[in-house]
């Protein structure tokens, strides 16, 4: 009943992103479920990443790339088609739906350099601990609900542990002033630059001709591990 329940509400997103100084153009298909309890479908903050990644698709190109909570995969799949030198995108281990939608994101734009893995945030599984060095992290809104996140930022600085001249950029959104991860950025050696979204042409509610983010405030940032001293 609940594959069912799937198949009835599937459907396929298009998302398109342009450069009207190169004319430059890009689309991406993202298949996605339209039922909250599976959580497979584009939140508002993901085209916010996923434009910072096309505005900057230069840094990306011949980088080694890895998508945290990935889901429908945009930004992920975004870099992946700006050139990248490979993309891991990963959700929980014991969400193989979403697993799988990763899957049908890859397969539907045709991203020969894709892998798709199990990572568990603040669990250190053979998955994490095998990861190759990786360059730039990717995390559209992993701080979703406030019990998950010192396990996000523990996965977090562990990769920054290991690749210490990488840098997660990540998104949020804005649903309490009270929530704040500041003090655990702290705690677990990270520090964190906030991006106006004017920089990156990110300042509209229709980003990639999708209609998000709507009237939801997204947030970007820049996580790199603290500096001695």
């Amino acid at each position: 009943m609940a594959d069912m329940c799937v198949e009835q509400f599937a459907q396929e997103k298009l998302f398109h992103f342009q450069d009207i100084r190169t004319r430059e153009q890009l689309s991406v298909k993202i298949p996605q479920v339209l039922d909250p309890s599976y959580g497979m479908y584009v939140w508002p903050c993901s085209p916010v990443l996923a434009q910072y990644i096309w505005f900057h698709r230069s840094k990306v190109k011949n980088k080694s790339v890895l998508e945290l909570g990935a889901g429908t995969a945009l930004p992920g799949l975004v870099a992946a088609l700006c050139g990248a030198a490979d993309v891991t995108l990963s959700d929980n281990s014991e969400f193989s739906n979403c697993l799988e939608n990763c899957a049908k994101s890859r397969d539907a734009n045709g991203a020969k350099n894709v892998h798709i893995v199990g990572i568990t945030w603040g669990q250190f599984s053979p998955s994490l601990l095998q990861l190759k060095q990786v360059d730039i992290v990717l995390a559209s809104d992993c701080f979703y609900d406030t019990k998950d996140f010192e396990d996000v930022i523990v996965t977090m600085s562990f990769l920054m542990e290991r690749n210490p001249e990488a840098e997660i950029w990540c998104t949020y959104q804005e649903r309490s002033a009270d929530r704040s991860i500041e003090h655990l950025l702290q705690r677990w050696q990270l520090e964190c630059t906030h991006i106006p979204l004017g920089t990156f042409e990110a300042d509209s509610p229709d980003i990639g001709q999708s209609g998000l983010p709507g009237n939801h405030t997204i947030h970007m940032l820049i996580l790199k591990k603290t500096k001695p001293g």
